[in-house]
């Protein structure tokens, strides 16, 4: 019963992902190879999800042959959306690898939710609240094209951190270029992601963003949620 790596990674180009194996003491020497100079840079490769499992060739082999309409010649690239791929990788017996700080359950339900905010049609996208914790109004633009947000130059943060703030979210906002205002000074890119991800961004707290951010027409966007279900 061998044990390795199954991963995912994302590409430049949305939709388009690769699903790989390598050896357990291999992971990190892997991911910076793929990463760098992977298919020489030109699908811009980043690690998405990574877990160590027992019979890691099989069950590679498997999700290949699940995919396998979805694959793009003979690479380990497949046309699917990443949400989908990663709530059945999750689902495996096994430690997850990458990321560190999420545990399976996490890392599904983020998918899930993940997936669901590919609902939102594209557009531009209004959040206004006020955090309880220092009574800061809240004030933020965002515009999804394709699933991907991207935070608009002129959005007020929340500054002070409140409970529920996952690792994820706070990497992201420590990169982000923010006055002590919390004036964000710049368009900022969030990738694919929920609307309750992208509400915890804006708040620094945890957030229900499908109640909290508004479509055009000042509707909660979780009108589309509930469009689907319908």
């Amino acid at each position: 019963m061998s044990k390795g790596i199954i991963y995912i990674m994302t590409t430049a180009v949305p939709g388009l992902i690769k699903i790989g194996k390598t050896g357990s003491a291999n992971f990190e020497q892997r991911m910076y190879n793929l990463e760098h100079d992977g298919y020489r840079n030109v699908t811009a490769l980043k690690r998405s999800f990574a877990i160590e499992v027992d019979d890691y060739d099989e069950k590679e082999a498997m999700l290949h042959t699940i995919f396998e309409k979805s694959r793009v010649s003979d690479t380990e690239l497949f046309a699917l959306d990443v949400n989908i791929v990663t709530q059945l990788l999750s689902s495996f017996d096994g430690v997850v690898v990458f990321p560190k700080t999420e545990t399976k359950s996490e890392v599904f339900d983020s998918a899930v939710d993940n997936a669901k905010g590919k609902l939102l049609p594209n557009g531009t996208y209004t959040f206004q609240r006020k955090k309880k914790s220092d009574n800061k109004a809240v004030k933020a633009t965002a515009v999804i094209d394709y699933g991907r947000w991207t935070l608009l130059k002129g959005s007020i943060l929340g500054i002070a951190e409140d409970a529920g703030v996952s690792q994820k979210a706070r990497t992201l906002r420590m990169s982000m270029p923010i006055d002590n205002s919390g004036v964000l000074l710049d368009d900022t890119e969030l990738g694919e992601c929920s609307p309750s991800f992208a509400g915890a961004i804006v708040m620094n707290q945890s957030n229900n963003g499908w109640d909290d951010w508004k479509d055009k027409d000042g509707k909660p966007v979780d009108i589309y949620r509930k469009k689907n279900n319908a």
